[in-house]
């Protein structure tokens, strides 16, 4: 088994590209992960007072010094075009970090859209 240490980015800066990605044309919604299925609507944080982090985002800097790592996790509308959506939502993503940090390398983003509704 192999130890993957990197660093994880700011929670603020989750939520920055949170809210990007879901202000994408085409996404219906980030992957909620298993805490968020159960917790019930009104003990989850609004978003912007800090608290959990996304779900549907996971962001890492592998070697401290490198571009982030950036896995993105999204429920498509069926109306949109899927390939659309995950291109679109990459480069959000890219331009959001850019303006975000911009001193660092182009991230390298992956897109999985893991349902449609």
């Amino acid at each position: 088994m192999t130890a993957h240490h990197g660093i994880t980015a700011h929670p603020k800066l989750v939520e920055e590209v949170a809210a990007a990605v879901e202000g994408v044309s085409g996404v219906a919604f980030l992957r909620p992960g298993l805490a968020d299925r159960l917790r019930s609507a009104s003990a989850r944080p609004r978003p912007g007072i800090g608290g959990v982090p996304q779900a549907g985002v996971r962001m890492t800097l592998p070697d401290g010094a490198g571009p982030w790592h950036v896995e993105i996790h999204v429920v498509a509308l069926r109306r949109a075009r899927t390939l659309d959506v995950a291109r679109a939502v990459r480069r959000t993503v890219e331009h959001c970090l850019d303006s975000l940090v911009p001193a660092q390398p182009t991230p390298r983003v992956t897109v999985t859209v893991t349902g449609l509704v």
